[in-house]
């Protein structure tokens, strides 16, 4: 896999669109994460929408919230959130300020880092590095404290332009790991992949 060695942040722009559409065209782009001076990249194979208010999976269906206020700002932020008490997940916010919605990046191919990525999961295997969004976020040591609400295009934490995905080489699934909404077909992945997460 070859990723274009200008690589570039992807403007406010690109997020402030439909969910769904976003969602489908990070796949490809490289999400890189810099902490204390070692960089981490990768690129995304997998991704969730969360459209808002009125997806009951999302985290605005509570409405607005101290826990829910990046959703409602402006696009092309990270989102970055805790569950079951131990993992963070990362998400970039989407659509204009007030329309609460964001991708939830499920997924990467390792492309830098790696080694960094290994001491971090504890040298797991290297396809288990970055399989899943726990896992990608303790692999490129994305925290809450660190990163919630940062600017996905200025900050140490943004998403890069990459190699586009042919239409061919995805494929959309309801969306897995949830118990609400879980059949909507919100989950895309790059088929070719072996670093998808769950089941393809």
């Amino acid at each position: 896999m070859s990723v274009r060695s200008r690589l570039q942040p992807l403007p406010a722009a690109f997020y402030a669109r439909e969910t769904e559409l976003v969602s489908r065209e990070l796949l490809g782009a490289v999400l890189e994460c810099t902490v204390r001076g070692t960089r981490c990249r990768g690129r995304i194979v997998e991704t969730e929408a969360y459209t808002g208010e009125q997806d009951l999976a999302c985290h605005a269906a509570a409405g607005r919230t101290a826990r829910t206020e990046v959703l409602y700002g402006p696009p092309g932020r990270a989102y970055v959130y805790f569950i079951y008490g131990m993992h963070w997940c990362v998400n970039a916010v989407t659509r204009r300020a007030g329309m609460p919605s964001a991708v939830l990046i499920r997924a990467l191919e390792p492309i830098e880092g790696i080694e960094a990525m290994r001491r971090r999961r504890h040298q797991r295997p290297d396809r288990e590095l970055t399989n899943g969004p726990a896992k990608l976020c303790e692999a490129f040591g994305i925290t809450g404290p660190r990163f919630h609400g940062v600017s996905l295009i200025t900050s140490p934490l943004r998403i890069l332009s990459g190699d586009p995905v042919p239409d061919s080489d995805v494929a959309v699934t309801p969306r897995i790991g949830i118990s609400k909404a879980a059949d909507d077909p919100l989950r895309w992945i790059v088929r070719s992949s072996s670093y998808v997460s769950g089941r393809k």
